[in-house]
């Protein structure tokens, strides 16, 4: 009898125990999926706002239209092409890094943040590029009209009474844009892992230094963000300059400054083609011959080209070496960045 007890509460207490492992799974089940992190759904809204037409006045083009994650966020164009059609003077800058960098723009050392920035190509007149002046308030219905906007808005920004709005556009696009960083061999190779460069790329890597292009292409980005003239062109003096040329003139005013352009980063530079501030090389080769010279044409002469510009002497060696180093600074997954951020 009393093992037929035992037997009978041992069947109760498993009963039992099945009951509230079967409640627990249920609840379990029952809970609401957990809400993303306003930092994290800030920069997913900024990656949708990144491809959205519907942020030009016109409809046309979005920031990824001159940004193209598969040239590391940049065109291949010479010059960039607005939302109007009309054609810019400058070459279309990489965002990748942009949220690491001291200064932004080619000659634009007074954006010092990626909102004021972003602000520039949004409602900039000179040149026009996404154009949204004058079609801010279309532009906004375009997007409260949208199935999905209104909650992504509210999933980024749970704290402000009414999200959609411009501030916020442009705080999700900046969230986005810092969320795009380099992650590479050179990377690993900073990091001590010696083997992640090649031999020849560390032999360029070696000669890089030698040469002295480390003076500006500085740090892990390889850019110390300072302003040169490259002597491209023979400006003797503002009447020689074409409009769009100014550089970093056009802040400063002052006469040394004309054909300033800010060094920009190396990272990825192999899918950056074309390059310089106008695009007026279109190979890393190419480029190498205007650093190997001095300069280029009449303005190897200039006055205004920067000291730092002078010949030097490279052997078909020397060249591969260089392009080895260079091509090794493409990320891992260029085509395919994606937030860095973690929840």
């Amino acid at each position: 009898m009393q093992r037929r007890i035992s037997i009978t509460l041992m069947i109760v207490a498993a009963a039992a125990t099945a009951w509230l492992l079967l409640l627990v799974l249920v609840s379990v089940s029952a809970l609401p999926s957990p809400a993303i992190p306003p930092d994290l759904a800030r920069v997913e809204l900024g990656a949708t706002l990144f491809v959205e037409p519907a942020l030009s006045g016109n409809g046309a083009q979005s920031c990824a239209s001159c940004h193209q994650a598969a040239r590391a966020f940049t065109d291949g164009r010479e010059t960039a092409v607005g939302s109007t059609g009309e054609a810019h003077s400058l070459n279309t800058p990489s965002v990748v890094n942009a949220g690491e960098l001291s200064a932004l723009g080619w000659a634009r050392p007074d954006l010092t943040s990626l909102e004021a920035q972003i602000a520039v190509p949004l409602f900039g007149t000179h040149p026009v590029e996404m154009g949204a002046v004058g079609h801010e308030a279309e532009i906004l219905g375009r997007l409260k009209a949208d199935a999905c906007y209104p909650a992504l808005f509210r999933a980024a920004f749970p704290d402000d009474t009414e999200p959609l709005r411009w501030p916020r556009v442009i705080d999700a696009l900046a969230a986005y844009v810092r969320s795009l960083r380099s992650s590479g061999s050179y990377d690993r190779f900073l990091a001590g892992e010696e083997a992640a460069l090649s031999e020849e790329a560390r032999r360029g890597a070696a000669l890089f230094v030698e040469i002295g292009c480390s003076v500006c292409h500085s740090g892990p980005l390889l850019t110390n963000s300072s302003y040169h003239n490259l002597g491209l062109y023979g400006f003797t003096g503002l009447a020689d300059v074409p409009p769009g040329q100014e550089g970093l003139y056009r802040i400063t005013g002052k006469a040394r400054d004309l054909g300033r352009w800010r060094v920009p980063s190396l990272r990825n530079v192999a899918l950056t083609a074309p390059y310089f501030h106008d695009g007026s090389e279109t190979t890393l080769e190419a480029v190498l011959d205007v650093y190997e010279q001095g300069g280029r044409g009449e303005g190897r002469d200039s006055p205004l080209k920067s000291e730092a510009i002078v010949p030097i002497t490279l052997s078909r060696e020397d060249r591969a070496a260089l392009i080895a180093f260079l091509t090794a600074l493409t990320d891992d997954s260029p085509a395919s960045l994606v937030s860095q951020v973690t929840p």
